[in-house]
């Protein structure tokens, strides 16, 4: 039986993630069912807000990781004993899977569910989510104490890195940097054709990401 300290990471988690893959990639299906109405930059500056908002929500609970990669991160830098690393995983692809399964149900026709696809080559693709989640990597680790990552700063400056990066680079490469925010919406679609990608590339740059901060210690 699961402690309530469990209970509660793994509910933080969940909520945390579906409410970052609801309102982020729900504002890319609400862009393209209303015309443009909430634009490019409007759909950056949610995936920052909805972050913004969750860690300083759920961030004394669970750390507000949201992220897959975030969470390996903060396990190869020695923030995420191992035997937790599995509750979060999980959890974040329930919370990403239900967020995106919603989107299905209220926008049936819509045809990517908001997934995250190259608008280019793949290998440009590939390593602008490389580079992309190593930047934020840098900045979770920094802005942080142990897997935590709740402070008077923190979400300010995550959520702004995460706005700024989707801002520049969501045209080229979708500006993923999570696994699950890319899963949920490709298997819910059926566009997993790049999938490789975003579930690869986000962890490489976080394990980048991780050493570049201790070079910088």
């Amino acid at each position: 039986m699961m402690s309530r300290d469990t209970v509660r990471l793994c509910l933080a988690e969940i909520f945390g993630t579906f409410t970052l893959v609801f309102a982020g990639t729900g504002a890319i299906v609400i862009n393209d069912t209303h015309g443009g109405a909430i634009t490019h930059v409007g759909i950056a500056l949610t995936f920052g807000l909805v972050v913004m908002a969750m860690i300083y929500t759920v961030g004394d609970v669970s750390g507000a990781h949201l992220n897959p990669a975030v969470s390996l991160g903060f396990w190869a830098s020695g923030r995420l004993p191992a035997s937790r690393l599995p509750r979060y995983l999980i959890s974040q692809i329930l919370g990403a899977l239900s967020a995106s399964a919603l989107l299905k149900l209220l926008y049936p026709a819509h045809a990517t569910l908001g997934a995250t696809l190259p608008a280019g080559q793949a290998w440009q693709s590939f390593l602008l989510e490389v580079v992309l989640t190593g930047i934020l990597m840098v900045v979770v680790l920094t802005v942080s104490s142990g897997p935590k990552e709740r402070g008077l700063t923190a979400g300010l400056v995550v959520g702004a890195v995460i706005a700024l990066e989707a801002m520049f680079a969501g045209p080229e490469c979708g500006a993923s940097m999570n696994p699950v925010r890319s899963l949920g919406p490709a298997l819910l679609s059926g566009h997993g054709e790049h999938l490789w990608i975003y579930l690869t590339a986000p962890v490489l740059g976080a394990f980048g990401g991780v050493g570049l901060h201790r070079g910088l210690q």
